[in-house]
């Protein structure tokens, strides 16, 4: 039978790092959108597709298939949607 106290403890801890994830997230995402933002008024594109290939793989290694998922939602955090909505 599980230890209660250990369970919660471990839960704490994911909820902290709930909170950790959250707020990078957040942080990595508004900088994500300056850049984009730097690359228009300087005349280039939004987007650099070559930086988010290698931002892919860099997920696809460090966490397995799951990685792929992962990177694009981080993208689509910074960048906004590819396409418009239909």
């Amino acid at each position: 039978m599980p230890d209660d106290h250990s369970i919660t403890s471990l839960r704490d801890r994911i909820d902290e790092i709930d909170a950790t994830l959250i707020a990078m997230w957040q942080e990595r995402a508004g900088i994500s959108r300056q850049i984009g933002a730097l690359r228009l008024t300087s005349g280039g594109t939004r987007l650099a597709l070559s930086r988010e290939l290698e931002v892919m793989r860099r997920f696809r290694e460090g966490i397995g298939p799951d990685g792929n998922d992962l990177a694009l939602l981080v993208l689509r955090a910074g960048r906004g949607p590819l396409l418009p909505p239909t």
